[in-house]
């Protein structure tokens, strides 16, 4: 059944703008991380190369790190020391980190030498670097507080080394619990806040791309140019 010709239509009128600071917190959001940009179905073709897996691959280490650390913290830093299948999560433990220092290495090379704050990019680049900062602290905690021979001579070591910069009293190696807190709670928050910005910062502006080979024409251009320049070319 149609309606007569002439017939208003009804139209909907739009919603008013939330107002407050949590409507526009929700669509400064919305703006800047539409839904099919956070969570694309798909990426650039240029992605299939092999330098572009070490982040993911350094994020699912990362994943394993918190994973094991946890337990670790739950049953106490001596849990290891006592059980066998505390051992094996302490070695978990171990080697995602081994596999989390090297995969972020890899890919922070890889993003220096790509030149990886164009386009906008130098927050994502320096929340990546600060991050890889972040672990190396992290890890070096994580060291000091095995409770074996090991973290014994490492806090002497270090502890010298600090003292001569002036931080020894703020940042007392030889104390455990100091440095236990450091690498349960502070440090691990640090490095996760700033792993969340730098992921969202990647869907903001994107996957930085290669840099692109220049044409033969660019090229040829490019080298007229050179040789023009030069001292002593005709003129």
């Amino acid at each position: 059944m149609t309606e007569p010709i002439g017939t208003p239509v009804s139209v909907a009128a739009p919603e008013p703008a939330a107002d407050g600071w949590t409507g526009a917190v929700r669509r400064r959001a919305v703006a800047a991380l539409p839904p099919d940009k956070l969570l694309p179905d798909n990426q650039p073709a240029y992605m299939a190369s092999w330098i572009y897996v070490f982040g993911v691959l350094t994020l699912a280490a990362f994943v394993v790190v918190l994973a094991t650390g946890t337990a670790l913290a739950i049953e106490g830093p001596a849990w290891w020391h006592t059980s066998g299948f505390g051992h094996y999560v302490n070695s978990l433990h171990l080697w995602s980190v081994e596999l989390f220092m090297g995969f972020m290495v890899i890919h922070l090379w890889g993003k220096f030498f790509m030149a990886a704050w164009r386009g906008r990019r130098a927050l994502t680049w320096i929340t990546g670097a600060v991050a890889f900062l972040g672990s190396v602290g992290t890890a070096f905690t994580g060291y000091l507080i095995q409770q074996n021979f090991d973290s014994q001579w490492i806090a002497t070591q270090a502890k010298d080394g600090l003292n001569s910069v002036g931080i020894g009293a703020y940042f007392n190696v030889l104390n455990f619990g100091q440095m236990l807190m450091w690498h349960i709670v502070l440090l691990p928050v640090l490095v996760g806040v700033l792993v969340v910005l730098h992921l969202l910062m990647v869907r903001h502006r994107g996957i930085v791309p290669p840099i692109s080979r220049p044409t033969t024409a660019e090229q040829s251009a490019a080298d007229d140019a050179a040789e023009t320049s030069e001292p002593g070319s005709a003129t």
